[in-house]
């Protein structure tokens, strides 16, 4: 204790240039005796050893701190941790007002300032894309009752026999027990997801642009236009098994090797969708043949919703080691300095976590129903597994399914609940282990601030929150054209996750080092590789996933009096039922009571009878050259209005141009004015040496002359 004494009261007078010095004595004493426990939860036999004392005080003269807010301050004097949600009744009681962004900027410096205003701006700018969600939605659900072919489907007179959906197991069904996923998909398969599709599209760049605008602002504001970030080179890495003070200087590995583990990260992913797949295909058949009625009620349903929970648990959980991954890869390319570091591990982060989270989305959005076949000549995937088939209505409510599952289970558990719980849970574990436990309630109340910050968690960045955000922001714009509600839930999630950082940063985390950035960095050009992408994903989806290609072309090329009667059987071919191949015929031919000869599929194939029979039909190519055609068109139209709104809106907005050109102007004038000043002294001092000095005829006129030149150019 004596020795820690010594310290401080040489620090007081030393200031922080003993930090090396604590930091040698504290590697020098675990040099010396690696084997003592100097963790917060050593039971060492002395109560307050040498060791723990040391780490205690770096911290303290090293580390920023929280100020300790005085209870009895004036009620006009408030902390951060007012309107920042320290206190409980504040946290979501005010979810309505606008963060106090300089006072973050000023506790917690520019960069997590400028992360706090992004994240308010993206969750303003989520208002009025939800608004259209919902407006889009109610529009589906007003007109299903009007739906042509959700009412063919739902018409018991139309006595439409369909193929089984499996092999053996399955057996006959009619149409009209589809009708309430007809009924359901057209919610989200309505002529007005076009619409929205393509509000979307606009709505990411608008996004943008406001972004830039008030980033522009708040570099104007926080004094950071001239700012230029300098990037610090990075310390190589120590040595993990040798206690000596040794560095590791290697040679970054392969680009091979890396590229190998990057691609066995992303098969894991790829694996797992298939795992699942088979999952489904064999729980649908193990449904069909279970002899328990309740089983057998609503298979399609069940075998969604637990193929999507299943999905979300492996995202979960491989988030999480795609993030050691992602870390171990740069650390073994050694990055030269710490933007570089940083840039690579965002990157490579959002690589694995952007693949992990959108593969089974992709999967069922354009792959699925369509590496099936046909009846009586099917694809199988590992001996007998039948490639699953999409329902009457299309994939896209399955879609819809796994999205919204997908992004509610992630923004619930992953975002909110792990914010929530593991600080929390971390920070009673280093209470527990800690001499603080043993202490009375008073006695802990009067720790010093210092004391009580080291059983904070430790910072670990803004990356994590941003990453978040990221996936997120992909969620809303990438597959809305098949859930409009993606905004919605977005922005109920971002309301409450404001304030959960706010109460993390503040409360459960250590203060950070106030770092100075100009700009939210590599983050940005994700966005703007998101909100591109996004346009060519939802132009697939509507012409590939949904129906409204193939409705388009029945009425305007088809349909004998243009309207939507008889779609539902244009979309159906004819199967007969004695070109099944061996083994795959339904069990129970009766399960409907009748014997049947002809069945019908969802595709476009010439019927049996015909020359050709089962070949595709020209219908089929029709259709896909409108889809084709679609995209094209959608994609330019949509990339083309996309950069007209981004030339229209300026970057900068206009009273900061018209202020940064002033400030100019005045810097200008002011220059001048001192130069003009320094000329008038100079000539000034000229004069009076002509008036003091006599004249000599020796002496040359024009020396003094030119002399002041040379002045006023070096003054210049």
């Amino acid at each position: 204790m004596m020795f820690v004494h010594i310290i401080e009261m040489f620090v007081r007078q030393r200031g922080h240039l003993l930090c090396h010095f604590c930091r040698c004595t504290y590697e020098l004493l675990m040099w010396f005796d690696p084997s003592v426990d100097v963790s917060p939860g050593s039971t060492s036999e002395i109560k307050h050893n040498l060791v723990e004392q040391i780490r205690l005080f770096i911290h303290k003269v090293t580390d920023p701190l929280h100020p300790k807010v005085n209870a009895n301050r004036p009620q006009n004097v408030k902390s951060l941790s007012h309107p920042f949600s320290r206190e409980k009744q504040h946290l979501y009681s005010v979810f309505y007002k606008y963060q106090p962004i300089g006072l973050i900027r000023s506790y917690f410096g520019e960069k997590v300032g400028l992360y706090f205003a992004w994240l308010g701006v993206y969750t303003q700018m989520l208002i009025p894309a939800a608004i259209i969600g919902v407006i889009v939605f109610l529009y589906g659900c007003a007109t299903v009752d009007d739906n042509i072919p959700s009412m063919e489907i739902c018409d018991p007179r139309n006595n439409i026999t369909m193929c089984p959906l499996c092999d053996r197991a399955c057996s006959y069904w009619k149409l009209v027990t589809a009708c309430g996923t007809a009924r359901a998909s057209h919610l989200f398969d309505n002529p007005a997801t076009v619409f929205f599709s393509i509000f979307m599209a606009l709505w990411a760049v608008l996004f943008m642009e406001h972004w830039k605008r008030r980033q522009m602002r708040l570099n104007y504001v926080w004094d950071l236009m001239g700012f230029g970030e300098e990037e610090e080179v990075r310390e190589p890495q120590r040595s993990g098994s040798d206690t000596s003070d040794v560095f590791i200087c290697r040679k970054g590995p392969d680009r091979f090797f890396l590229f190998f583990l990057s691609k066995w990260s992303i098969s894991v992913t790829f694996a797992i969708v298939f795992g699942v797949i088979l999952y489904r295909i064999s729980i649908k058949a193990a449904l069909h043949i279970s002899t328990y009625p309740a089983a057998r009620s609503n298979i399609r349903a069940t075998v969604k919703t637990t193929a999507a929970i299943i999905n979300l648990i492996v995202i979960i959980i491989l988030d999480e080691i795609y993030a050691a991954i992602a870390r171990w890869l740069t650390i073994l390319e050694v990055p030269k300095t710490d933007k570089s570091f940083e840039e690579r591990l965002i990157f490579k982060t959002f690589i694995l976590k952007f693949v992990n989270a959108f593969t089974p989305i992709v999967y069922l959005a354009f792959f699925r129903g369509r590496l099936v076949g046909r009846p009586g000549n099917y694809l199988y995937v590992v001996g007998s597994y039948r490639m699953e088939e999409c329902a009457h209505a299309g994939c896209l409510m399955e879609l819809c399914i796994q999205l919204c599952i997908t992004m509610l289970g992630k923004q619930l558990i992953q975002n909110n609940l792990f914010e929530i719980g593991i600080p929390k849970l971390k920070k009673l574990l280093r209470k527990r282990k800690s001499e603080v436990t043993s202490l009375q309630e008073e006695e802990v109340k009067i720790l010093k601030r210092y004391e009580k910050d080291h059983f904070l968690g430790p910072f670990a960045g803004i990356n994590p929150e941003y990453m978040e955000m990221i996936i997120q922001f992909g969620m809303v714009t990438l597959f809305v054209a098949s859930f409009p509600l993606a905004p919605l839930f977005a922005l109920l999630n971002n309301i409450i996750e404001i304030r959960l950082d706010a109460k993390k940063f503040v409360m459960e985390l250590r203060r950070p080092i106030a770092a100075k950035a100009k700009d939210i960095g590599i983050w940005y050009n994700l966005l703007r590789g998101l909100s591109k992408v996004a346009v060519i994903v939802n132009a697939f989806v509507i012409a590939f996933t949904s129906d409204f290609i193939p409705r388009l072309v029945y009425q305007y090329a088809y349909s004998p009096d243009s309207t939507m009667h008889g779609f539902v059987n244009h979309t159906l071919s004819y199967f007969n039922v004695s070109d099944f191949q061996k083994g795959t015929a339904p069990l129970e031919p009766m399960h409907l009571h009748y014997k049947v000869q002809i069945c019908r599929y969802k595709d476009y194939r010439e019927p049996p009878w015909s020359s050709t029979p089962y070949d595709l039909s020209k219908e089929f190519w029709a259709i896909l050259a409108v889809r084709l055609a679609f995209v094209i068109v959608f994609q330019n139209v949509v990339m083309l209005m996309s950069d007209f709104v981004d030339w229209l809106i300026p970057d900068i907005p206009k009273d900061i141009s018209l202020q940064i050109h002033k400030e100019k102007i005045l810097m200008v004038e002011l220059f001048m004015k001192e130069e003009q000043g320094k000329r008038l002294a100079v000539q000034d001092n000229h004069n009076q040496e002509t008036c003091t000095i006599p004249s000599s005829d020796d002496q040359s006129p024009s020396r003094p002359r030119s002399h002041s030149v040379i002045h006023s150019k070096a003054s210049w």
